[in-house]
């Protein structure tokens, strides 16, 4: 047995930042990994442009976090978007704002942050320990882990759990914390996908034809809720992308309260309806329906496949419901995918098991941080703001919970 000053258990973007803020309090952080290198889940999500955070107004930026949590906007507050980006700039990292509002790296790569912050750990004396799969507590109530070279135990007098989701597993987070910390007691919502796709029922014809087709330049509405414009991809198994996944807990939601989803397309959000009623009812003579859609409206492609599959052939016959179809085509979901696929998790360890220093009240000296926590945010940097705002949270409320012993 080894004894150690503070065990983190994770090394994504929690974990990480909990090592900074106890190496800033001038304690030594010891960082446990399950995989052969930290921070791998943070390299998948930055390939195609790394999202840090948002350029939204603080209070705005805050709407986007559910459920409603104090210790979690407090986190925020002192962890925020403009924090995040003062970060990055001490690591060499110069950022700025997208056209969407996203904030990004000048050159969208994640590798360079990881490198310089890692770096920058290990000169402030955080030690890594790659390899290290935390399968709970011995008898003894030590630290548990299971190496290629063995069991190893450890009894540090602090600990902070940062072993994420149970998405893409692939990359570190499997949820196999779960009944851990339940089988001592600790409530844990049940872990669910967020960010995630759906299934919708799709005719053969129309999934052969158009599975891995985007479809751009359209909104997309909960029933009376507010329209958001984006595009989506139509999968085998149903539809994925950035449109969608800001929906993906209420259309969980109601897939779990009523057994399938609405989610309303408007395939043509710069027209009005009265005027479409008026460009669908002129004579198409002996064109096709979809030469007619094509040259009246511009509807072509996977468009006007989505079209022929939501509408009934009565709309399609009648001007005035074709038209009302294009600005509301209701889309069915039936199911979302699974937990592995998903990019981030919804679920975890509740709040009310923590205390403003996100330190279980039950167990002193065991702190939980990042994914693992019951939240759930959009795409858009917020994911990642609220992991590395409250891995520092956590870090800070175990330095001072050493501290006051």
């Amino acid at each position: 047995m080894e004894e150690q000053k503070v065990a983190i258990v994770g090394g994504g973007p929690a974990g990480l930042m909990a090592a900074e803020a106890l190496s800033q309090r001038g304690l030594q952080a010891e960082v446990f990994e399950r995989m052969p290198t930290v921070g791998r889940k943070f390299l998948l999500a930055g390939r195609g442009g790394l999202n840090l955070t948002s350029g939204q107004p603080l209070d705005l930026f805050l709407e986007r976090f559910q459920p409603p949590c104090k210790q979690l906007q407090d986190a925020l507050r002192a962890f925020g978007p403009e924090a995040v980006r003062d970060w990055a700039a001490g690591l060499g990292i110069e950022t700025f704002v997208g056209t969407s509002g996203r904030v990004f790296p000048l050159d969208m790569k994640a590798a360079p942050l990881l490198r310089a912050w890692v770096s920058r750990l290990r000169r402030a004396g955080v030690r890594f320990h790659p390899r290290h799969r935390w399968a709970g507590w011995s008898p003894e109530l030590n630290l548990h882990f299971e190496t290629p070279a063995g069991p190893r135990l450890i009894r540090p007098p602090a600990v902070i759990l940062a072993a994420g989701g149970a998405s893409w597993s692939r990359l570190g987070s499997d949820g196999a914390w779960v009944p851990l910390l339940a089988d001592r007691g600790v409530g844990i919502a049940p872990l669910r996908p967020a960010n995630c796709g759906f299934e919708v029922s799709w005719s053969p014809h129309f999934r052969e034809r158009f599975a891995g087709t985007p479809v751009k330049s359209v909104t997309a509405r909960l029933p009376g809720g507010e329209p958001r414009q984006g595009e989506f991809v139509v999968t085998g198994f149903g539809v994925e992308g950035s449109l969608i996944y800001p929906f993906s807990a209420a259309l969980r939601d109601e897939i779990e309260r009523s057994g399938s989803a609405r989610l309303l397309l408007d395939l043509l959000p710069g027209r009005d309806l009265q005027r479409l009623e008026r460009e669908l009812s002129a004579p198409r003579g002996s064109r096709s329906l979809s030469e007619h859609l094509r040259r009246r409206t511009g509807i072509q492609g996977v468009q006007a496949g989505l079209v022929r599959e939501r509408l009934s052939p009565e709309d399609l016959a009648r001007p005035e419901r074709l038209a009302r179809g294009l600005k509301e085509l209701p889309l069915v979901l039936a199911a979302p995918r699974p937990l592995e696929e998903a990019i981030s998790t919804a679920g975890g360890v509740r709040f009310e098991e923590l205390d403003k220093r996100f330190m279980l009240r039950g167990f002193p000296g065991l702190f939980c941080a990042g994914e693992m926590l019951d939240w759930e945010a959009p795409t858009g940097g917020y994911l990642l703001t609220g992991c590395l705002a409250t891995g520092r949270r956590a870090g800070e409320g175990a330095a001072d919970w050493l501290e006051g012993r």
